[in-house]
């Protein structure tokens, strides 16, 4: 009778909570997306980390947290990307206003004081992107060296998020930086900026980038004493696409209050 009601007890591996799976699904968007420069990456970035809230929030996440010897090291990352987010974000708003003052003056039709004073500020802008491409280099560099073996799947899959924010900050970069005047400050941005993804600034493939167009057509009117009305005009509907991309960008705003907000949710969890 015993061996007759006996019960054999099969352990079968619990399948994954919809949390998790929206992670991998976010980060697998992004993967594909990020062989463009497109500030609309940026509410990707956003529903990966909203997605990363819900993820953090599962009692089998916050004791691999808790459990895991290396999360010093994940919230030492997550600080220099805080850093790389807030420079990204200040350069863009720097931009914005070199180019409102930049189309104030077309508009007053002060041509050729527009373009020197265009350049001029854009090669002190130039300064800080070098800083914040470095910044940005060395954490990339941080994220590569990282050994997976030593922790756990949840500080693996919080790298991968950070691994997608700084490709997706360096290509937002791009986008303003794809110009070539010929100064050493700008070499140096360009050699840091140099990446596959990156490519498309050129133009020859996905049209040419709307900064650089408007700076040939700057430098082009340059030697000339006045700018015709067709050049003017060109030049201020360019201006008009570039501050489009730029209002899509300030949308960084909400990605930095998601990452501060997974950095404190993980230190809650520590602190228990």
């Amino acid at each position: 009778m015993a061996s007759a009601c006996h019960v054999r007890s099969i352990s079968l591996p619990s399948r994954p909570h919809q949390s998790t799976l929206d992670v991998d699904i976010q980060l697998e968007r992004l993967r594909s997306s990020q062989s463009t420069s497109s500030p609309s990456n940026l509410s990707g970035l956003k529903d990966l980390y909203e997605s990363i809230d819900d993820f953090l929030q599962l009692q089998a996440t916050q004791k691999a947290i808790s459990d895991d010897n290396s999360m010093d090291k994940s919230l030492d990352r997550s600080l220099r990307l805080f850093d790389v987010c807030a420079a990204t974000r200040d350069i863009f708003s720097q931009m914005k206003e070199i180019l409102k003052e930049l189309q104030s003056s077309l508009r007053r039709k002060t041509g050729s004081e527009s373009v020197e004073a265009y350049m001029a500020a854009k090669k002190l802008l130039s300064k800080e992107m070098c800083k914040c491409l470095r910044n940005l280099k060395c954490s990339q560099r941080n994220c590569s060296s990282y050994q997976e073996k030593d922790s756990s799947i949840v500080v693996g899959t919080l790298r991968q998020a950070e691994e997608a924010c700084l490709e997706i900050f360096e290509s937002l970069l791009a986008i303003i930086s794809c110009s070539n005047p010929k100064t050493k400050r700008w070499s140096l941005v360009s050699k840091l900026l140099q990446s596959k993804r990156i490519s498309s600034c050129e133009g020859e493939s996905n049209g040419i980038n709307e900064v650089v167009k408007m700076e040939r057509e700057l430098m082009a009117s340059r030697s000339s004493k006045e700018m015709s009305c067709g050049e003017l005009k060109n030049l201020l509907k360019s201006l008009e696409g570039i501050e489009l991309t730029i209002q899509e960008v300030e949308e960084l705003g909400c990605v930095y209050k998601l990452l501060v907000k997974t950095r404190v949710s993980i230190l809650n969890i520590l602190s228990r």
